[in-house]
């Protein structure tokens, strides 16, 4: 069973924000704080937090977008903690990927309780390999780097990793756009298809009939070991 310790909390409230720290230190977690969603975003992406606890009325971007955003390459435990007590807005919550839902003015020692009952279901997952093959070429996740002299730009990196980390699964536009261009960006598809097609074309053997980064209509991409 993976042992939460980092634990990243996202809210515009500062002292919500005090509070949960203070508290969570107290009891040995190690805290990191965000109050958007793009920095929670980015400090996800850098620190890897074991488990999130994020607040959905955010200054910048809606709580369910970081909530898709997280989805699209980390399956890192989230407590919603939001001021929100409509049943639609816990079913979205929970729907785009949220593990837990509390609500607001709530009591430091339930949602302490919420964090270890979530910490109890947390499986521990093996680490996925670290070299994947498409077609001819050998991807070396960690070195980044591309057998066979291909050079990949920085976004196609981005893109084909969340996908490679996600072997079978569809991985939705939605997910995609918001993790590798910004939230801002969920209805540019178009960037979505130039990059997937660049892709196809430095790495698939027959880019017009991919046989690993697969398209699926409508709905997102999927990489096909």
């Amino acid at each position: 069973m993976v042992i939460v310790t980092r634990v990243l909390v996202v809210d515009d409230e500062p002292q919500i924000i005090r509070a949960l720290r203070i508290n969570l230190v107290a009891r040995h977690y190690e805290v990191a704080v965000a109050a958007d969603g793009a920095s929670a975003l980015r400090e996800a992406a850098d620190w890897h937090p074991d488990l999130v606890v994020l607040d959905l009325g955010l200054p910048d971007l809606d709580g369910v977008d970081v909530i898709h955003g997280l989805r699209g390459w980390t399956n890192v435990p989230i407590i919603v903690l939001s001021g929100r007590t409509g049943h639609q807005d816990k079913v979205d919550a929970l729907d785009a990927g949220a593990d837990d839902y509390v609500t607001k003015p709530f009591g430091i020692d339930e949602l302490l309780a919420r964090v270890r009952a979530v910490s109890r279901r947390v499986v521990a997952q093996e680490p996925g390999p670290s070299v994947i093959q498409i077609g001819d070429h050998a991807i070396d996740l960690v070195d980044k780097t591309v057998t066979g002299d291909v050079r990949l730009t920085p976004t196609e990196w981005h893109l084909l990793e969340i996908l490679l980390r996600n072997p079978g699964k569809l991985v939705s536009q939605r997910q995609l756009l918001t993790r590798v261009w910004g939230a801002g960006f969920v209805k540019e598809t178009n960037y979505l298809r130039q990059y997937m097609a660049q892709l196809r074309r430095k790495l698939e053997r027959d880019p017009a009939h991919p046989a690993h980064l697969i398209t699926e209509p409508g709905m997102g991409y999927r990489f096909k070991p």
